[in-house]
């Protein structure tokens, strides 16, 4: 009887690859592969990849972003804050046009750039984050409130996604949208979310 056997390599913008697969024989024969053609260095199992940090065993897998997180809250001065239970602070409201420029730009900017790479494991995040990005050209004084969502992340700290090895293929998605929600631009929200059984692995909040 014959078996499908998937394998998959995932490129960064450098020079770095995951390659992963159904098959650990085949999985050899694609990086011996890699290897005469242009020379890699094998690095064995998966721990940290582009901020990622993995960890697996007969389970599963899990992934998490603690160091990235924990580079933030150090970056915000916020290591001796307290914690928040909630992303966002109840009826804020920000605006593209109320009150002064931001003096220093930059650390919204930073602010943001990191909360876009946390969204990688951090679908919690997702919707806010889509919202203070169309701030990042033009930061005004009251959307560094959004520094909130950094006490946020301090106390979910250990949260992490988890795949089972043992697993269907069984998709779910779900989706929703906002029509014309967005304050400016008359422009509507959308978003989606699709499980593998009942464990996530794709989301998106889009204007």
């Amino acid at each position: 009887k014959e078996k499908t056997v998937l394998i998959n390599i995932s490129l960064s913008d450098v020079d770095d690859m995951v390659v992963t697969g159904t098959s650990q024989n085949e999985i050899q024969v694609v990086k011996k592969g890699l290897d005469g053609t242009f020379t890699i260095k094998d690095r064995g199992h998966i721990r940290y990849f582009l901020g990622l940090e993995v960890a697996s065993n007969e389970s599963g897998i899990t992934i998490n972003q603690r160091k990235d997180t924990l580079d933030l809250i150090k970056d915000m001065n916020l290591e001796n804050s307290s914690t928040v239970g909630f992303p966002i602070p109840k009826g804020l409201k920000l605006s593209i046009d109320e009150e002064k420029f931001l003096p220093e730009p930059g650390v919204y900017m930073r602010l943001i750039g990191s909360l876009l790479y946390l969204n990688l494991s951090k679908p919690d995040i997702s919707y806010l984050v889509q919202n203070l990005s169309q701030f990042i050209g033009q930061p005004r004084l009251p959307h560094m409130k959004a520094i909130h969502v950094v006490k946020y992340l301090k106390s979910t700290i250990n949260a992490e996604l988890f795949y089972p090895s043992q697993n269907s293929l069984k998709l779910k998605a779900y989706s929703d949208s906002y029509y014309g929600g967005c304050a400016f631009s008359s422009r509507s929200l959308s978003g989606y979310s699709i499980f593998l059984r009942n464990f996530l692995i794709s989301w998106k909040t889009k204007k």
